[in-house]
């Protein structure tokens, strides 16, 4: 017996349509899954074995062949869980009725159904190509809901996803006010209307606010330079629904989305540790997932100690300042993220951070002071 669904992968911040296809047959019992997984995919089988049976249901004790169609592109993660379930039952009792619905999510051995990363990126993509409904994990319900043109269900357990697709219990679609929502999180936690006195720091801050400019601010330690970069977002213009969209579509795929809020709506502050490499500044891994230059897009990257950054890093910025995007390449995987963002660095006038205040008497010798 043959039974068919659909779901989407992903690939890099766009979705990729992919055909679950299952036939059950007479033979010795197995389960294949065959059309490129990776090494979760191919773990599914026991979740996906132990899932309906824990959830009451039948598990055929014949031989399946589950394909993930197109077979020539590589099926990574275990959000195919609950499309292979389905099917699975499908073929076995043909008595769900699959739809036109897009499936996602990842199943426990008890049956539960859990959240996933990446999900508002591939729901978007399969919008744009005329899906319309989608059963999600309940844990992504509120990412899913600031999709626009996307009818919505979200699931707990597989018992659930079975009686809704056999009748048994009513479709509920989620029902949410996006613009209520937005406004509701856009609240910054500093605020440059809060700061007392630098009038000329601030004032340069709301210059490279203005036009969009790099900023490099220099002092002495405890003069306020990190609590001053914290508030940059809170001066720069409110942010668009489509800006949030593409923002929340970064932090979704690097598994940075609060499930609580479900999208980014203040600007992004990120501040990375001088001691960061530079895959984890640009993006990379085998994956090559978007890295903290993305995931400042449409927000600020703050560089605190500048100087004592690897000159390495210091370098691979400057691609993704002149063109706001970044490439990342592996062996086996290509991806292009957007990189638009205001680079704010920190710094002190010499190593001990004395040299030129008034009082204060700084100890570097000239050469420190020079590099």
């Amino acid at each position: 017996m043959f039974a068919k669904g659909i779901t989407y992968a992903l690939k890099g911040l766009d979705g990729v349509l992919v055909e679950v296809e299952v036939d059950i047959h007479r033979g010795i019992p197995k389960l294949e899954i065959v059309g490129l997984p990776d090494t979760a995919v191919k773990e599914s089988k026991e979740r996906v074995r132990s899932a309906i049976k824990n959830s009451g249901l039948v598990f055929p004790n014949r031989p399946i062949t589950v394909n993930l169609a197109p077979a020539d592109l590589k099926k990574e993660g275990a959000y195919f869980d609950l499309i292979i379930a389905l099917c699975i039952i499908k073929a076995e009792t043909e008595d769900l009725d699959l739809g036109e619905f897009v499936i996602f999510g990842e199943l426990g051995l008890d049956g539960q159904v859990r959240g996933l990363d990446g999900l508002m990126p591939m729901m978007i993509s399969a919008v744009n190509q005329g899906k319309k409904y989608f059963i999600v994990p309940e844990e992504n319900k509120l990412e899913a809901s600031f999709v626009a043109g996307a009818s919505v269900i979200a699931v707990s357990n597989l018992k659930q996803v079975v009686d809704i697709l056999t009748g048994k219990v009513p479709q509920e679609f989620i029902q949410s006010n996006i613009e209520k929502v937005f406004d509701q999180t856009n609240i910054y936690e500093n605020d440059l209307c809060y700061v007392k006195g630098q009038y000329r720091a601030k004032r340069a801050l709301e210059i490279s606010v203005s036009g969009g400019h790099n900023i490099l601010m220099v002092g002495s330690p405890g003069s306020g330079k990190t609590m001053l970069a914290k508030c940059i977002p809170s001066i720069m213009p409110k942010m668009t629904m489509e800006e949030a969209l593409q923002t929340t579509k970064i932090h979704s795929v690097a598994g940075k989305l609060s499930k609580d809020r479900g999208i980014v709506s203040v600007r992004p502050f990120m501040s990375p540790h001088h001691t960061a490499s530079v895959a984890s500044l640009i993006g990379g891994g085998q994956d090559a997932k978007p890295g903290l230059i993305s995931l400042a897009h449409n927000g600020v990257l703050y560089l605190d100690e500048m100087p004592e950054y690897n000159r390495s890093v210091l370098e691979s910025l400057r691609q993704p300042l002149e063109d706001r995007k970044i490439s990342v390449a592996r062996a086996k995987s290509y991806s292009e993220y957007p990189a638009s963002f205001i680079m704010c660095g920190s710094m002190n006038p010499c190593p001990c951070g004395n040299y030129g205040i008034k009082g204060a008497i700084c100890k570097c010798s000239a050469s420190a002071i020079q590099k």
